[in-house]
């Protein structure tokens, strides 16, 4: 468990800031950064804090022999790739690829339970990006071992993104400063991120617990809000963690890239995915869509590359058989647009907004689930194979209870939310500070009441 949130909020943020602000001297600033980055990946796996210093050792070495053999380059290259991605396949699929010999084979196969070190998935991707860059001569050779290991282990996006390239931040690891604006601002989008969490993603994930629509028979209308709750849920959840890790990285005067860009306002599943996680789109679309030929192909090899990313997609999100679906439901859906639904005339607007968040609400019911059979449930609970009617009194209950969570998280979720903050924070500032204020004595008072907060994507 990595530090509870009133820890965190009121005692480690600060005091890395303190000394981080106060050093003038961008070397030592690096190092006292590294130093807080370790400690609070180590508060809460002090075990597999070791095999992060070992990547950090292993792509660092790697760079160096690329850049002192060049005839080396593209063997030091696949052995980084089979090296970053055999750590992560066997911490991450070991107990899956057991279960699937097991099934394939009728073997008995045991799997030991290794416990996934958090944000394993998120820092070998930007390890991999900086081994891949260099090879390809897109970035400089990172002399500084603790600056490079800086850049892996920087804690304001270490567990669950933005996925940030080395390229993003090469030139900031050397110089980097911080004014009064970008302080404001970053304190700013740090407590929006914040309120997303805490006001809305928690909530909406009591009220997708209360559903019930994983755990057994439910009405149709309860199980439509459940997964309503749960849509909403995540986004908030996420997106407040990006909101949160690009606030903090302001605060010390790093630029990270964007992760979302309203995505529930999108008039297809193309633009979706434009919007959603939008750093994972990109290295997935730079380091494995482009290499395999992208879509400068024949039409068979643009549908095999399609699904080859959406099903790796997928699994880079989890070890199950849902994930894996999950991938190429959206793969599936992509190919449909692209090559039949944007071929015919054009339809009206309301009618896309609507089709897309119904397909983007029946991937989250795929997403959501811990096993087929959980699937299973919740789909029959949608389309009334359950048998116990489309309205009932737990959603009636649910609904009354908490109708208005759901309406604002919903309101909340649309473009016009992002452009509000985005009017707030550059033309607004007297109402900026009294709405940023209101927020966090309103968070406070949540954060001691629900001591540890997890975040959904840290189990990825």
């Amino acid at each position: 468990m990595v530090f509870s949130s009133t820890v965190f909020v009121f005692f480690f943020l600060p005091l890395c800031l303190v000394f981080t602000l106060a050093e003038p001297d961008i070397r030592v600033k690096n190092i006292i950064l590294l130093l807080f980055s370790l400690v609070f990946y180590a508060w809460g796996e002090p075990v597999y804090v070791i095999l992060m210093v070992l990547s950090i050792l292993l792509n660092y070495t790697l760079g160096r022999f690329m850049a002192a053999i060049p005839e080396w380059r593209k063997g030091i290259l696949v052995l980084g790739l089979v090296m970053n991605l055999g750590i992560l396949g066997f911490f991450k699929y070991y107990g899956f690829a057991v279960d699937i010999l097991n099934r394939a084979f009728g073997l008995q196969l045991t799997a030991h339970d290794l416990p996934l070190p958090i944000g394993i998935s998120f820092y070998t991707f930007q390890a991999l990006s900086y081994v891949i860059d260099l090879y390809r001569g897109n970035v400089r050779l990172q002399k500084n071992v603790l600056d490079f290991g800086l850049y892996i282990t920087m804690f304001p996006q270490l567990i669950a993104g933005p996925i940030v390239r080395y390229s993003d931040v090469q030139e900031q690891l050397a110089d980097r400063h911080v004014t009064a604006a970008g302080l404001g601002r970053g304190m700013a989008r740090f407590l929006f991120g914040l309120a997303k969490k805490v006001l809305l993603a928690n909530r909406l994930g009591a009220v997708f617990d209360a559903s019930g629509v994983l755990t057994g028979p439910t009405g149709t209308l309860t199980a439509w809000v459940g997964l309503l709750a749960y849509s909403l849920q995540i986004y908030f959840d996420f997106s407040g963690y990006s909101d949160m890790a690009i606030g903090m990285g302001e605060m010390l005067g790093f630029d990270f890239p964007e992760n979302f860009n309203a995505p529930y306002g999108s008039a297809s599943v193309t633009d979706f995915w434009r919007r959603w996680h939008m750093t994972l789109g990109t290295w997935f679309r730079e380091y494995v869509y482009i290499p395999l030929g992208g879509n400068r192909v024949k039409p068979a090899r643009h549908i095999a590359n399609i699904l080859i990313v959406w099903g790796l997609t997928g699994l880079w999100h989890g070890a199950a058989a849902n994930f894996v679906l999950w991938g190429l439901y959206y793969g599936l859906l992509l190919l449909f647009e692209k090559f039949v639904w944007f071929r015919w005339e054009k339809r009206p607007a309301w009618l896309c907004h609507a089709l897309t968040l119904l397909a983007v609400f029946f991937g989250w019911g795929l997403f959501c689930c811990g096993s087929l059979a959980e699937c299973g449930q919740i789909f029959s609970n949608l389309f009334g194979q359950a048998h116990l009617g489309f309205v009932d009194g737990h959603s009636l209950h649910l609904l009354l209870s908490h109708g208005a969570l759901l309406a604002a998280g919903a309101a909340l979720s649309l473009p016009w939310a992002v452009r509000l903050r985005q009017a707030l924070m550059d033309r607004h500032l007297m109402f900026l500070v009294v709405l940023c204020a209101a927020l966090f004595v309103v968070c406070t008072a949540f954060l001691v009441t629900q001591n540890y907060n997890p975040f959904l994507y840290f189990r990825f």
